[in-house]
């Protein structure tokens, strides 16, 4: 079977760490070259793109990928990892919670704002992720970061668990959102469920099970799951080259891209070669000239 190239969009089943895809999806894919993108948490389920083969040296152009969750805040204690994964902070209480007290909570966590990533989390101090210093007992003091949550939706109130829509940029904890809504509130709160329904241009909808995958792989119809590198990065527009323009660019040369090609004038460009590969990502150097930044085999 000839090993797919590109991106599969994974339905991450819950208690799975990202990594642990990552292995199961080298059996079915047949490689070792398999990454992802955006770690999901353990407990999460829900949108995780699995890149395969050369398709892993496109990770760093969906680093900014926007993400979305429907998440569910479980009022009345808070725990050590912010999620139902974690120890009780204190007594497990049934508070009395209204929507309108949430929605007072919720403005201040809309639009751009500082946010305290988890003690158990991938975030770094001096080098090692916070959460292996937190498996020692070692206290961790991260630093606020930026982050942009664009959408933040009270969906459902009922009883001490409130389900939210997000919609934020990469790098934001929906864990943080739940641990500050507990806080202020007085009470307490963590995620008790968490799904991940889009992240970048991948949706819930095209996300498959791993089960689904391994039948795919053994009926030898897996190529049915893969989106080819040549369709991802979507807002990258297409430069169509012959296979001498190839040869050149692969030299390390820069390319013209002509006048009158729709949305002449793009920081980059994504190079597909006659037979529809990617052949390159192309950034824009002077007008209508580029200059091959990433370069494919």
């Amino acid at each position: 079977m000839a090993i797919p190239e590109g991106i599969i969009v994974v339905n991450k089943p819950a208690e799975w760490t990202s990594h642990d895809v990552v292995n199961k999806m080298r059996g079915i894919a047949g490689t070792r070259r398999v990454g992802h993108l955006g770690t999901l948490d353990p407990i999460a389920t829900g949108v995780l793109p699995v890149m395969i083969g050369q398709a892993t040296r496109l990770a760093q152009f969906h680093e900014k990928a926007e993400k979305r969750y429907d998440a569910v805040v479980r009022f009345g204690f808070a725990t050590s990892t912010y999620d139902r994964a974690g120890e009780p902070c204190g007594a497990q209480t049934e508070p009395h919670i209204t929507a309108a007290q949430i929605e007072a909570c919720l403005a201040s966590m809309r639009g751009e704002i500082e946010q305290t990533p988890p003690p158990v989390s991938a975030k770094k101090v001096n080098g090692v992720p916070a959460y292996k210093l937190a498996r020692k007992n070692i206290a961790v003091d991260l630093a606020p970061v930026k982050v942009s949550v664009y959408e933040l939706t009270l969906v459902e109130l009922e009883g001490v668990r409130a389900r939210l829509q997000v919609r934020c940029s990469a790098g934001t904890y929906i864990r943080s959102i739940a641990h500050q809504l507990g806080l202020q509130l007085g009470c307490g709160a963590h995620i008790d469920s968490l799904v991940r329904t889009q992240s970048g241009p991948f949706h819930l909808e095209q996300a498959l099970t791993l089960e689904r995958l391994q039948e795919l792989k053994d009926e030898g119809r897996l190529q049915e799951a893969v989106i080819p590198s040549s369709d991802l990065l979507p807002d990258f527009p297409p430069v169509y080259v012959n296979e001498i323009e190839i040869a050149q660019i692969r030299q390390g040369r820069d390319f013209n891209v002509s006048p009158f090609r729709l949305n002449a004038g793009a920081p980059l460009v994504k190079v597909i070669g006659p037979d529809g590969r990617l052949v390159a990502i192309g950034r824009i150097a002077m007008t209508h000239i580029y200059h091959p930044v990433l370069v494919l085999a």
